[in-house]
């Protein structure tokens, strides 16, 4: 703890000081940790160099895949190597402007995970309730375009967080009970009124997944609806396998996260490392099992993928 007070001293930095109690136990977490990351990596990149290389997979569908895998590949990158870093060599300060700009692309990146997530299910909407119009409404550059919607759209609600931390005055302790600048845990560092921050994280955090599940949700009962309208049954079958990959994504997504921001708000009573130890489970979860339900469940990206490890 020496060192924690040496350097929370520096008026410019932070102590993040990984997950508290188990400091013992922090290298340990980190094989776990380390080999989730590299899992991730190596899953997500698959995915999109597979995409890249064929032309056959030049198609809306999978142009959402290599989004989501983006996204992926971003969050896990913002946090990890600064989780690995206090895990292995206790570097544990981190610059306040560091600790904001992290935190800015994390939360930006999940915002952009969700907005791909809500594309999809248009897609699967659209491929189930009006196949024959799939390849005119869903085009590639209208799913760029929807792209680039949704990127704007997470810059501009992750924007907020760390501007209205950086006019904040911070306290003379300065120790982060986190293994990244997690919003609500920095401003627990502020010595301000840090009202209009804790309402802000609660209403956008309320309202970005409120809405974006409000709108999956939108799309999955019209597609019951037009599911139950066909006669054949084999129909069906087809029509509701087309989206078993997606809302399988929709669970391993929202479920960690939703589970995680529940207990941060109301789960008063789960010890300190719990919190941690779930925000970190919350991106870690998606980012690795993503890939590989992508690249079990949906054929023609499966083929390519066994094709291009048969030649290694």
């Amino acid at each position: 703890m020496a060192s924690f007070n040496l350097t929370t001293s520096d008026p410019s930095t932070f102590i993040l000081m990984g997950i508290p109690g188990l400091e013992a136990a922090h290298v340990l977490i980190s094989i776990p940790l380390s080999m989730f990351y590299i899992m991730g990596l190596l899953g997500n990149f698959t995915v999109l160099f597979v995409v890249s290389k064929e032309e056959t997979l030049h198609k809306p569908m999978y142009l959402l895949i290599c989004m989501l895998a983006l996204t992926d590949i971003n969050i896990c990158t913002s946090v990890v190597p600064k989780a690995l870093c206090i895990f292995w060599f206790n570097l544990t300060s981190f610059t306040v402007g560091g600790c904001l700009t992290q935190m800015f692309f994390f939360y930006a990146s999940m915002a952009m995970h969700s907005a791909v997530l809500v594309t999809m299910a248009f897609d699967r909407y659209v491929a189930v309730c009006d196949p024959l119009r799939y390849t005119i409404i869903l085009t590639n550059a209208r799913i760029a375009k929807l792209g680039l919607v949704g990127l704007i759209r997470s810059v501009l609600i992750a924007l907020p967080a760390p501007l209205l931390l950086s006019r904040q005055p911070f306290c003379a302790n300065r120790i982060i009970p986190h293994t990244y600048c997690e919003n609500i845990a920095v401003v627990k560092m502020t010595c301000g009124d840090t009202i209009v921050n804790r309402m802000y994280d609660l209403v956008i955090a309320s309202v970005v997944i409120g809405l974006d599940l409000m709108l999956i949700a939108l799309s999955y009962g019209l597609i019951i609806r037009a599911v139950f309208r066909i006669s054949c049954k084999k129909a069906h079958q087809k029509a509701l396998n087309t989206c078993t990959v997606h809302i399988c994504v929709i669970l391993t997504s929202y479920t960690p996260l939703l589970f995680s921001n529940l207990t941060h708000w109301f789960g008063l009573g789960i010890a300190p490392h719990v919190h941690v130890i779930l925000a970190n489970l919350y991106f870690l979860i998606p980012t690795v099992l993503n890939p590989i339900i992508y690249g079990v469940k949906t054929k023609e990206l499966h083929d390519r993928v066994f094709k291009y490890i048969c030649r290694i």
